[in-house]
Parts: structure tokens; C-alpha cells; sequence
């Protein structure tokens, strides 16, 4: 009886020392890649750019209606001389700091703000118009404060909301994120076509000083 016992906290043991190790099938999913063909990195910090040409610049933050808080995510016009802000992408899950399609991840921009409310994206209020919900800027630790990266059947990186890892009450409405233009101004926004991105390195300078040689 006596080694039965044993025999039974010996199992228990291993089996808490198994489910202490992080499965590798959390990790699943391809990475995403920047403009060089490098896997995208937790904490690196990134331009978000449209993958298409002459349409407008990078994803920067804006407002809307004159007020100067909150501040929501855009893109910069197609003729200015901005070129937006840098993004820095943390995955909800520990332990793998590869950026991979189909993970939820947090999105924050690297600026200073006069708003108190952080530069981290989530999910706002609905358009009345549109019924298209735009993304602001709020520091958000629940799902609504992560997002996830997609590839299109054509190859392009497309952003949208639809918590998988993130732990989430009822059926999310998952959505794509496209762009809401009003009165000329170009927000993100989800519900609406998916609109293509690609994320270009900025930390060893030689990106940054392409990107401005194109405003030129």
C-alpha cells in the first residue's frame, strides 16, 4: 500500500513538471515578415506602411473632429512631408518572441501624447454611418486592446481584430481593417475591406532614411 502510494505522488509529480513546460503547439503559425524578408520581433520597433503605392504614407495617430484627445490610428497623407510613427508589436503569449500570423498581439505606437490615455491600439466606437468601428489609442489589457496580423490569399499583410489566445466572453464580430476616410482624412477601421500592409525595420536607421528619401 505503502508503495502504491509513492507510485502515485511519483505520477502526480511528473505530471505537473509536463504541463509547467509551454507547448510548442501554442507557437504554431508562420511568422510574419517585414520588407527584407526578416520574421517580425516582439518589442522591435516598425513602420506600418501600405503595401500598395500612391494611395497615402504610413499608420500614424491622429483626431478626429478638431479635438485633440483621443487620438485614433491613421495614415499619414499622401503628399506630406510626416512619415508616422513607429509601432512595436508584443504577442499576447509568452515565451516565443516571433511575431506569427493568426496570434493576437498588441500594437503600440512609439510616441509622446498629450493625452493620458496611452498609444496603445484598441477597438473603438461604431461609426453611426458606416456601422465600421474605428481603432484608437487606450491603454486596453482585455481583447479588445489586441489585434493580429493575416496574410491575404494575395500575398499581402492584412490587420484585424478577432481574439483567438486572448480570453473573450461570447462570439467576438470579428473584423478586417481597412480605411474610413472622412472628410478626407484616412482613419483605420474595422468591418470593411481589408486594406494591405507591410512593416519596414526601423532601428538601424538605414529604413528610416529610405522612407524620407521617398517624401523627397
Amino acid at each position: 500500500m505503502m508503495r502504491f502510494h509513492k507510485s502515485l505522488i511519483a505520477l502526480f509529480s511528473w505530471l505537473c513538471f509536463f504541463m509547467a513546460i509551454p507547448s510548442t503547439a501554442q507557437f504554431d503559425g508562420p511568422p510574419v515578415l517585414d520588407t527584407e524578408g526578416r520574421p517580425l520581433q516582439r518589442d522591435v520597433e516598425y513602420f506600418i506602411k501600405p503595401a500598395i503605392t500612391d494611395v497615402a504614407g504610413n499608420l500614424t495617430l491622429i483626431t478626429r473632429k478638431g479635438d485633440q484627445c483621443p487620438f485614433y490610428v491613421g495614415q499619414v497623407p499622401l503628399l506630406s512631408q510626416e512619415i508616422g510613427f513607429g509601432v512595436t508589436l508584443t504577442p499576447y503569449l509568452e515565451g516565443d518572441d516571433t511575431i506569427r500570423e493568426g496570434r493576437d498581439l498588441k500594437f503600440v505606437f512609439q510616441a509622446f501624447t498629450i493625452c493620458i490615455t496611452g498609444t496603445q491600439w484598441k477597438v473603438g466606437e461604431e461609426d453611426p454611418k458606416s456601422g465600421r468601428r474605428f481603432v484608437k489609442l487606450g491603454n486596453d489589457n482585455t481583447a479588445t486592446g489586441y489585434f493580429r496580423i493575416d496574410k491575404s490569399n494575395l500575398g499581402v499583410y492584412n490587420i484585424g481584430w478577432c481574439p483567438s489566445d486572448v480570453p473573450f466572453k461570447g462570439r467576438p464580430r470579428c473584423g478586417s481593417a481597412g480605411i474610413l476616410i472622412e472628410k478626407g482624412v484616412r482613419f483605420l477601421a474595422l468591418d470593411g475591406p481589408a486594406f494591405p500592409f507591410e512593416f519596414v525595420r526601423v532601428d538601424t536607421g538605414e529604413e528610416l532614411g529610405s522612407i524620407l528619401k521617398e517624401k523627397k
